[in-house]
């Protein structure tokens, strides 16, 4: 397999490898993992390598099954794309004939279009390749009956087929579409590594590649959205806004800081932990002193100015004034209220 920036799943990309040079391939695979941690790019790389003519030479006529006695002798299968045969180019386009993704128009998957695109399809041999490969692309919303359908194809499958389920919860199929896959579960990745790779790649720049990469909890994707988001941008300029005017501002700023958050309901999840990672830099500049064990290191000097007046007590006040606004507000208590509240906590501590 070609891992490519794929990040942090180097168990998942052996795994396959290692299939391909073996032999031991599995009809039905699952890939569990959140949005955007490379799912989809884990399965199209495993098609691309189960399909490199690099890794089943001499197949042969066009659609039989590649037969082991067929290969060079000597010819070592590396589980790797070549990435330069025809089939791999056809892959990276998405127009390799074999390999099919699974799509939906409705709010989940019916059992039409388990019929229609695979079950109804199965049975003609591939067109070019040693397999047939079906991607399903959010299988979590398949419905009961279209796993049911699917069941029966996983169960009898013909030898040429392959099934990969790309899922953000495996734990909603059927225990008998468990028990008949590979279970692949998608790991956190390293915050360094995602840092790197938006700097490297995507021409991030360091301080927000650092704050993306902290903010995303080892998500790729996530991490990606956030450093390149507008949205995110204002929540954290705003952010900074409000604290900044908490700590130097009378008792008219609080009414101020709650009508600019208010503008912002949607997003006071990401609101609470940019909130968390503020005064976790805080407590870091409070205890160490060193700017470059922060966040937000281009914010230092308001940081400085907060970890002076405040205690540690004050600190894990405030924390704890966060976890408990950020419940009420799941328990659907008055979301201004539970601001003022906040923002009073906030003030008074970081005030001195």
């Amino acid at each position: 397999m070609e891992s490519g920036k794929i990040l942090g799943q180097e168990h998942i990309i052996r795994h396959f490898e290692n299939a391909i040079q073996t032999g031991k391939i599995s009809h039905a695979y699952i890939i569990s993992g959140e949005e955007g941690t490379g799912k989809l790019k884990l399965a199209r790389s495993f098609a691309k390598a189960l399909q490199c003519e690099e890794n089943c030479p001499d197949m042969g006529s066009l659609g039989n099954v590649f037969d082991a006695s067929q290969k060079e002798p000597n010819k070592k299968i590396t589980g790797k794309a070549c990435g330069h045969c025809k089939s791999c180019r056809q892959t990276d386009s998405l127009s390799q004939p074999d390999i099919k993704y699974i799509t939906h128009e409705k709010a989940g998957i019916g059992v039409d279009e388990i019929r229609d695109q695979i079950n109804n399809d199965i049975d003609i041999k591939p067109y070019s390749s040693r397999y047939k490969i079906y991607i399903i692309p959010e299988s979590e919303k398949m419905t009961v009956q279209a796993q049911n359908a699917l069941l029966k194809t996983i169960e009898e499958p013909p030898a040429y087929v392959i099934i990969i389920l790309l899922t953000t919860n495996a734990d909603i199929f059927l225990q008998t579409i468990l028990s008949r896959c590979v279970i692949l579960n998608i790991r956190p990745v390293k915050e360094e590594s995602i840092k790197n790779q938006l700097m490297t790649e995507y021409g991030i720049n360091e301080y927000n590649a650092r704050m993306a990469a902290v903010f995303s909890g080892g998500n790729p994707g996530k991490a990606l959205r956030q450093a390149t988001s507008e949205e995110f941008k204002e929540l954290k300029d705003r952010l900074i806004d409000i604290l900044q005017s908490l700590e130097t501002g009378g008792m008219d700023v609080i009414s101020s800081s709650v009508k600019q958050i208010a503008e912002l309901k949607k997003q006071a999840e990401d609101y609470f932990y940019l909130l968390r990672l503020w005064f976790r830099d805080t407590l870091i500049y409070k205890a160490t002193g060193r700017k470059e064990q922060l966040i937000f290191q281009d914010n230092y000097k308001a940081i400085e100015s907060q970890a002076k007046n405040c205690s540690y007590l004050d600190i894990n006040m405030i924390l704890q004034s966060i976890d408990q606004a950020q419940n009420q507000i799941k328990a659907n208590v008055n979301f201004d209220s539970v601001m003022e509240v906040l923002f009073l906590t906030i003030k008074e501590r970081i005030q001195g």
